[in-house]
């Protein structure tokens, strides 16, 4: 797929979702193809399904149009998923898999082995809204929508740090800034600025964390008590895996937080050595090499010793050379 229109003829409602727990890549890829599409294709139907996403993504045009349960009855002409790489991670809008007359992926997850009917697929990519911008008529392209696309690329890239970062990134971000859009205020507001509890969650589970393996691996978790005792919800946990790995020689930083009785969600994020993608897929979770969770059973601890003898033998491996 060479350019977005290619899909879009005799098309006359649409349906865009993410996945749970929409993140800013997320957030950013559907609303940046919701604004293109309602900017550009006026006589098409648009519907966006996005569930749970953070308050911090408010200034992006129409996101509170956006849907948070499925009620549709007639199929959608198509469906267009993105930064979605299994229908198990798909939000309220899974339905629409089965029902819809076309579906697409627009992924950058080496971890996703295609689940549309055309899947769009660049693991090389910084972000699902880079490989979306790739796919727009940059010209097309409203301050809005650029937005809503920089959004995305700022929160996958950690701000331009992480090692998924390449010059073509940089260039599409400049080509974004172009617009006018206010990246300093974007960046601040979305990716920098906690609340009160959020900065209290993160302080006590920094504080409590654990250092393993050599100090090589550390290790911070919340429980649900902990959740309801500060008044936080899961998606005010963002950001706290990344800082664990901000620590002096360390390797992998794993956060996991309780979801249900004895059930964890678990983020990882790697220095390159471990590939963190490995592990969650043996755990039937995804993602890339350097960021990749699952979702696990068992008690806190015996995931951590699950999760930390993968990671144990990709550091010998490393060490002998293999």
């Amino acid at each position: 797929m060479n350019n977005i229109t290619s899909v879009l003829e005799d098309v006359k409602t649409v349906a865009i979702a993410g996945h749970i727990r929409p993140d800013g890549d997320c957030v950013g890829s559907c609303m940046g193809m919701y604004l293109y599409l309602k900017d550009n294709y006026p006589q098409l139907t648009v519907d966006v399904y996005l569930e749970d996403y953070m308050e911090v993504f408010s200034y992006i045009r129409d996101l509170d149009m956006s849907k948070r349960e499925y009620t549709k009855e007639e199929p959608y002409d198509l469906l267009l998923l993105f930064d979605v790489s299994s229908r198990d991670r798909i939000g309220v809008a899974g339905a629409a898999l089965d029902t819809a007359k076309q579906t697409v992926c627009v992924d950058h997850h080496v971890t996703n082995n295609g689940l549309a009917d055309i899947n769009h697929i660049c693991p090389d990519a910084s972000s699902t809204c880079e490989v979306l911008y790739e796919l727009l008529d940059s010209e097309k392209i409203s301050k809005e929508t650029a937005e809503a696309l920089y959004t995305g690329i700022i929160h996958d890239t950690g701000v331009f740090q992480y090692s998924c970062t390449s010059a073509r990134t940089m260039q599409i971000a400049g080509q974004l800034m172009e617009k006018k859009i206010d990246f300093t205020k974007i960046i601040k507001d979305s990716f920098y600025t906690k609340t009160y509890v959020q900065n209290q969650i993160m302080g006590r589970t920094i504080m409590e964390s654990i250092m393993l393996l050599d100090g090589k691996c550390i290790v911070g978790y919340v429980r649900q008590r902990d959740l309801r005792f500060y008044g936080v919800e899961p998606k005010d946990l963002d950001g706290i895996v990344n800082q664990l790995q901000n620590t002096q020689g360390v390797e992998v930083a794993i956060f996991l937080y309780e979801t249900g009785t004895q059930e964890y969600k678990v983020s990882m994020r790697s220095g390159g050595i471990v590939d963190v993608a490995r592990i969650a897929t043996y755990f039937s979770g995804g993602g890339h090499v350097r960021a990749a969770g699952c979702t696990m059973q068992g008690s806190v601890f015996d995931v951590i010793n699950s999760i930390t003898y993968g990671i144990e033998i990709q550091l010998k491996e490393h060490e002998n050379g293999n």
